[in-house]
């Protein structure tokens, strides 16, 4: 299992066993299939220009992902996400592409730019699995506390070890 990330001179460095990896590119995987491109208008200007829809996602971890800029004001949500949400999925999209791209068994040496991407993406999977799994702030009592056989216990134990991963990352590179 991984020690974490350490800093270095010029990012941070990573031993991943072949398992983890896998872990990895899987769970990212997944989040860039729920970051594809959102729907746009049918105005040809709008769609050239990215404008997507001002409509909040239904779905939750999409929500989650993809939050609302105002909270008290529905309309203003609705104008800037119709605005942004275009790039932030695309900053979503690159971030998981770099993980994708440099994930690999053995010990990784990541730039600090791509160490940035990493913590990106890894903080949308924790989103994404926190949303699914109903995670809560006892997390970990819970999973002290759950039989091994109870069947959210092996995604509440990699939830943790993201977190963790989450952790070192951050620390590694500040």
């Amino acid at each position: 299992m991984s020690t974490g990330f350490k800093a270095t001179r010029d990012g941070v460095s990573i031993h991943l066993d072949p398992g983890e990896v896998s872990i990895l590119r899987s769970l990212v995987s997944q989040i860039l299939g729920l970051v594809e491109p959102g729907s746009t208008g049918d105005d040809p200007l709008e769609r050239a220009l990215g404008i997507g829809s001002a409509a909040a996602p239904a779905d939750p971890v999409l929500a989650r992902l993809f939050p609302s800029a105002y909270a008290d004001d529905e309309e203003a949500a609705d104008e800037f996400r119709r605005y942004t949400e275009a790039t932030l999925r695309d900053g979503k999209r690159a971030d998981a592409a770099t993980l994708l791209e440099t994930a690999a068994p053995g010990r990784l040496h990541l730039t600090s730019e791509q160490g940035q991407a990493w913590l990106r993406a890894i903080n949308d999977v924790r989103l994404a699995l926190g949303v699914r799994l109903e995670v809560t702030e006892e997390i970990h009592e819970e999973i002290a506390a759950m039989s091994e056989d109870d069947p959210r216990y092996p995604a509440l134990v990699t939830y943790d070890w993201l977190t963790y991963l989450q952790d070192t990352l951050v620390r590694a590179l500040w």
